[in-house]
């Protein structure tokens, strides 16, 4: 849940507690089941807490950037990167999902239908449900039908954070993405890792990918009123062909944020984002920040 972005850190204020000023201190992560993974350059380390031990799951990886640099240009680099998290991220998920089940590790077939099921829920709930619901105020080639689209668009997202907050599952997951984001922080810091710095952290973290997500949702009202037709099946096959762009946009945004958090006008900008984590994260407990602590060790 909501991971946070390897963007361009500061280079200035060594006070700074959200964002380290040396490029090389850049961690990731994201918080998996009863775990927490983290990221750092070609290295990945999930750990989870099973049967009151920690394990690991390591990998490596390494960018399609490195291969093909242009895909590092901005407004293409933002859809780059959001792919490989996700595909980092669900593999991650998986095999955390998989230690807490006595049956073993999901298996790939099971991880297709998953992922498939996902995607079919999002493009209805995100995509068709909000279209469906402005065609009721507005006809579908007017500028006020995109800004209804895009305002239900955003309350179905914020009910959907708050309703999933609701279950006990999804509470722990919110807790342990609250403990990837306080010890990040202390990292990035540069204060020694241990459960009481990281307690004293910041549970809000300017790269997370839950910001993003507040950012593309943001972003699609103004793409989605310029561009529009007044046949409904190419306004919905544009709202899915122009996510990429929209995506781009967004994460140029979110990491402007992130390394200009120092100014109070950058600040305010990130107020939204700050709050929309407010429903993605819980206070964690001692042993859940250990877990995150153990994961950043393991990539640092």
């Amino acid at each position: 849940m909501g991971g946070h972005w390897h963007g361009r850190t500061p280079r200035t204020s060594s006070q700074r507690i959200l964002l380290g000023a040396v490029e090389a201190m850049k961690v990731g992560g994201q918080a998996v089941i009863e775990g927490v993974m983290m990221r750092y350059k070609e290295k990945v380390s999930t750990a989870v807490r099973k049967k009151g031990k920690i394990i690991f799951h390591n990998q490596k990886v390494s960018s399609v950037t490195k291969k093909h640099p242009v895909l590092k240009i901005p407004l293409v680099r933002g859809f780059v990167f959001l792919i490989e998290m996700i595909v980092v991220g669900m593999k991650s998920l998986i095999w955390s999902a998989g230690q807490q089940d006595d049956e073993g590790e999901i298996s790939n077939t099971e991880a297709s239908i998953t992922v498939m099921v996902s995607l079919l829920l999002g493009l209805g709930l995100f995509i068709l449900l909000p279209y469906w619901l402005a065609t009721f105020i507005a006809p579908a080639k007017t500028v006020a039908f995109n800004i209804w689209d895009g305002v239900f668009r955003l309350v179905i997202f914020v009910a959907y954070l708050l309703g999933i907050g609701l279950w006990a599952d999804i509470k722990t997951v919110f807790q342990y993405h609250g403990a990837e984001h306080k010890a990040v922080n202390c990292y990035e810091s540069k204060k020694k890792l241990t459960v009481e710095n990281c307690k004293k952290s910041n549970i809000f973290h300017p790269r997370c990918g839950t910001s993003l997500l507040l950012f593309v949702v943001l972003i699609s009202i103004f793409v989605f009123a310029v561009v529009r037709t007044p046949h409904w099946y190419y306004n919905i096959l544009a709202r899915i062909v122009l996510v990429p762009v929209i995506v781009g946009i967004s994460y140029e945004i979110l990491m402007f944020t992130a390394n200009h958090y120092d100014n109070k006008f950058v600040r305010w900008l990130s107020t939204p984002g700050q709050w929309t984590q407010s429903l993605t994260t819980r206070e964690p407990t001692g042993k859940q920040i250990e877990v995150a602590i153990a994961a950043i060790k393991k990539v640092t």
